[in-house]
C-alpha cells in the first residue's frame, strides 16, 4: 500500500463521520451513505504516490463528494429503468379495453370462419405452407404444380383472410 493510501486510510477513518453526513446530505439516505464509504475505502486503498497529494482532507471529501453524486445518478437511472419497465409490464394502460379486446374476437372468428371457407387446394396449400411450415418448393414438388402456383395460392388466401379480419367481404 502506497503512503498517499496509508495516510487517506487512516484520515478515512478518523473524519468518517464527517464523509457520511457528506454522503448522506448528497445521496439522500444513511443505507446509500454506507455505500459510497464503502466505494470511498476501495478506492483509496488504490491510491498511488505520484502525484503526491498535498491536502489529504481535501482529497478525501472531494472524492466523497464525487462518488456520492455518482451513486445518486446511478440510483436515479436504475429507479428510472425499473419505473419503465414496471409501466411496460403491469400498467393497465396497457391493457386493451374491453372494447377493443372484443373487436379483437370479433376479428380473429372472422378470420379463423374465413380460413375454413377457403376453397381447395388454396386452403391445402395455405394450411401446409403457414400450419406445417413446408416450404414452397416442397408443396410444388408434392402437389406437382408449378413455385409460382403456390405462391398464388397463399396471397389469395392472404388477402382472402386480410379482408375478413378488416371486415370486407371478399
Amino acid at each position: 500500500m502506497s503512503s498517499n493510501a496509508t495516510a487517506l486510510t487512516r484520515l478515512l477513518l478518523a473524519e468518517r463521520p464527517s464523509l457520511l453526513r457528506l454522503a448522506k446530505r448528497i445521496v439522500g439516505s444513511e443505507p446509500a451513505a454506507e455505500d459510497v464509504a464503502q466505494s470511498l475505502w476501495f478506492r483509496v486503498q488504490k491510491v498511488e504516490d505520484d502525484p503526491p497529494i498535498l491536502n489529504k482532507r481535501a482529497y478525501l471529501f472531494r472524492l466523497t463528494a464525487n462518488l456520492a453524486r455518482d451513486h445518486r445518478k446511478n440510483e436515479a437511472r436504475r429507479l428510472a429503468l425499473h419505473a419503465e419497465a414496471h409501466s411496460t409490464l403491469w400498467d393497465e394502460d396497457n391493457e386493451p379495453s374491453l372494447e377493443d379486446a372484443l373487436v379483437s374476437v370479433d376479428a380473429l372468428r372472422r378470420v379463423a370462419d374465413a380460413a375454413e371457407r377457403l376453397p381447395e387446394p388454396t386452403r391445402r396449400i395455405f394450411r401446409m405452407n403457414r400450419f406445417e411450415a413446408i416450404p414452397q418448393r416442397a408443396i410444388a414438388d408434392r402437389l406437382g404444380i408449378s413455385s409460382t402456383t403456390v405462391e398464388n395460392h397463399i396471397k389469395r388466401a392472404l388477402a382472402i383472410l386480410a379482408a375478413a379480419r378488416d371486415g370486407r367481404v371478399e
